[in-house]
């Protein structure tokens, strides 16, 4: 099976994992980019306000959202782009977590997702003082982008695991995963029931 995944990343309004108010996604086949995708999203009421310190984190602004749709109207384009994928993120447990408490809140069902944390592969594969995603991100070959921009860094976590496998001399996910050490985490009620008989708890970061 070869290196096939789609890396996400999401950037909230404020503390609450329901204001995604933004969406990257880069997909890779056979180890190389080959598409990438990302939308704004409008964050639902009452967790609809822009924190001022999330703004100085991304720079989005709520104008920037006003037209946009909502989850729950989104997430079908999402689901469409991933193609049941292993998902990838760098602090995979906020990114998924922001899946599984928007989707609730919507009242949509929780996709069954299977994912990987490029932190932890990171963590596992270079020597470095620290492990923030611009930092792995240039140990990856991957720098100059704008961090904090949903697209922008959701590619960057795409050339960690584009990388990582490359060193590790790896043909798929699945191997990645074993050679390192780190185990895949899931979400949705397939998915987590699969991981919890296949692969057990995920390894801690």
């Amino acid at each position: 099976m070869p290196v096939n995944f789609t890396a996400i990343d999401f950037e909230t309004a404020n503390g609450s994992n329901v204001s995604a108010c933004s969406v990257g996604m880069t997909k890779v086949r056979d180890g190389k980019v080959v598409e990438r995708v990302g939308w704004f999203i409008r964050p639902p009421f009452p967790h609809d306000e822009f924190n001022e310190w999330n703004i100085r984190i991304h720079g989005i602004q709520p104008e920037q959202c006003a037209d946009a749709f909502e989850w729950g109207d989104q997430l079908p384009d999402l689901l469409a782009f991933a193609e049941g994928d292993v998902l990838v993120a760098h602090n995979a447990g906020f990114d998924m977590g922001v899946i599984k408490a928007a989707s609730t809140f919507v009242g949509s069902a929780v996709p069954d997702f299977r994912y990987l944390c490029s932190l932890q592969v990171a963590r596992k594969t270079y020597s470095l003082d620290s492990y923030r995603l611009p930092v792995a991100a240039m140990a990856a070959g991957f720098e100059g982008f704008t961090h904090h921009d949903a697209l922008a860094d959701a590619e960057a976590c795409a050339h960690i695991m584009i990388d990582a496998a490359a060193r590790h001399g790896v043909g798929d996910m699945d191997a990645l995963a074993q050679v390192v050490g780190v185990r895949f985490g899931a979400i949705g009620p397939v998915a987590t029931a699969a991981k919890a008989a296949t692969h057990g708890p995920m390894a801690l970061a």
